[in-house]
């Protein structure tokens, strides 16, 4: 019996162990698969991935001072983080992966970037 793609249904030649009958229909299979089916992890991930590059365009030697005006002028969103550090002195750093930032009096944050 012969085995069947799984994505098109053609008959598969080749080696005994091929799953698909062509690199085509495996990357359609796979980018099926895995998917975003829905668009708010899609958005979320958008969202993190944008305050990311801001927090890395802004802080390029590891720690600075910057006012919430310039965050916000490049589309940073504050209610987007990956986690939050509390210290000792019960300061809360908030997180997007290893970009972080503290709220400062007066509008302004300090950005700070973790060790990775």
């Amino acid at each position: 019996m012969k085995k069947k793609c799984p994505e098109c249904g053609d008959n598969i030649i080749g080696r005994i162990d091929k799953v698909f009958c062509s690199d085509s229909c495996r990357n359609t299979y796979n980018n099926q698969l895995n998917k975003d089916h829905k668009n708010l992890i899609r958005n979320i991930n958008n969202r993190l991935r944008k305050n990311y590059r801001i927090l890395d365009e802004l802080n390029p030697k590891e720690k600075i001072r910057i006012d919430k005006y310039r965050l916000t002028a490049k589309g940073f969103d504050f209610d987007h983080f990956t986690s939050t550090y509390t210290t000792k002195a019960g300061k809360v750093y908030y997180f997007v992966y290893n970009q972080g930032y503290l709220p400062l009096e007066d509008d302004y944050y300090a950005l700070v970037k973790r060790g990775v």
